[in-house]
């Protein structure tokens, strides 16, 4: 079984986005192997969001939110934000127009 360790502390999990579904969570977990084994725990009631049974498999799951299974807990954080481009790199800045000058005012 891969993904979360089995004792009764919190295990970080990363969000990718904003949001993730119980039963994708149980998946990604390695609580579940499979779609269909997810949907029966969180049918059965084994499954635990923020300390109450969840049985809406495609519940969304934030930031935040600590999911609990057989033991083992799981604290969803936020997806890690990407840093902002460097600007590319443009011309060289020249002097500063000056003002316009009309054939008709000289």
């Amino acid at each position: 079984m891969s993904g979360v360790a089995a004792s009764g502390r919190e295990t970080p999990f990363a969000l990718r986005g904003d949001h993730i579904t119980l039963d994708a969570l149980l998946k990604a977990t390695g609580w579940a192997p499979s779609g269909g084994a997810a949907k029966q725990l969180i049918a059965a009631g084994l499954v635990q969001v923020d300390g109450q049974p969840e049985l809406r498999r495609g519940a969304k799951l934030r930031a935040g939110q600590v999911v609990a299974f057989a033991g083992q807990r799981v604290r969803l954080l936020a997806a890690p934000t990407a840093p902002e481009p460097e600007p590319e790199p443009g011309p060289e800045p020249g002097p500063e127009p000056g003002p316009a000058i009309n054939a008709a005012d000289s």
